[in-house]
């Protein structure tokens, strides 16, 4: 199991995610670190790479592209819907949970209620409440990438690196630019499931996808192909690594 000092606990500017099918309000840069997988986890020296992505400085991709709302929203709900971000933004997870809860029980065909409540869980190290959570508002809004992204970081951490792998895929086939997905696959395949060149392939199309480059990406796709195929699974890390929001 890795050592608490080899995962990087970005400051708590927790995922704003949309009420309906639209486009996500946080900042890509800012998530918790994800606990250790319970089940197979990268070789020992690869291990401290679970990271994403770049230090404040570096530069922001593109959000998704967003998507038509599903469902039709009343003035009511998106009030509510805001209280409980705002709780959020702020810190204050009890309110927000208990928030986005309540909006649930009275508009349980909202995605973004649902979402907000995995991202809350997870933060929490609430892994089977995350998933639950977020696959609900998959079903609820199934055209929303945004939401199969967070999925995908929620099962990464429980170690269903097969429905991580999915989930990302999903959220890629919805929109083919979004760059937070796509560097979550790389990671998933250079750290978990030990794919060097799709872990490339995955890194590149991230770089071309981000305005200005990525320095830090751009060394792990050196060291990628710097390494020898028998060590591949050994090599020593390159830069801490974390999926992006």
């Amino acid at each position: 199991m890795p050592s608490a000092d080899r995962f990087h606990t970005f400051s708590a500017l927790l995922a704003a995610l949309c009420l309906a099918g639209c486009a996500s309000l946080f900042d890509s840069r800012a998530e918790e670190a994800p606990p250790a997988p319970p089940t197979p986890a990268p070789a020992p020296a690869t291990q401290a790479r679970l990271s994403a992505a770049a230090a404040a400085s570096a530069p922001t991709p593109a959000a998704p592209k967003p998507a038509e709302p599903e469902v039709a929203i009343t003035p009511a709900a998106q009030r509510a819907f805001d209280d409980a971000r705002r709780a959020m933004r702020a810190g204050r997870m009890d309110d927000a949970e208990r928030g986005f809860k309540s909006l649930i029980q009275f508009h349980p065909e909202l995605g973004g209620p649902h979402a907000n409540l995995g991202v809350i869980y997870r933060q929490a190290n609430k892994l089977a409440e995350s998933a639950a959570a977020l696959e609900q508002a998959t079903k609820a809004s199934p055209r929303q990438p945004v939401y199969f992204n967070q999925l995908g970081i929620t099962y990464r951490a429980q170690g269903q690196f097969a429905k991580a792998r999915e989930a990302y895929e999903r959220a890629i086939d919805l929109d083919g630019n979004y760059a937070a997905a796509v560097l979550n696959l790389g990671i998933l395949y250079d750290l978990y499931l030990w794919d060097p060149k799709r872990a490339a392939e995955h890194y590149d199309r991230y770089l071309a996808l981000t305005p200005g480059g990525d320095a830090t990406v751009t060394k792990w796709v050196a060291d990628l192909k710097n390494r020898k195929p028998a060590t591949a699974a050994a090599a020593a890390p390159a830069a801490p690594r974390k999926e992006k929001e």
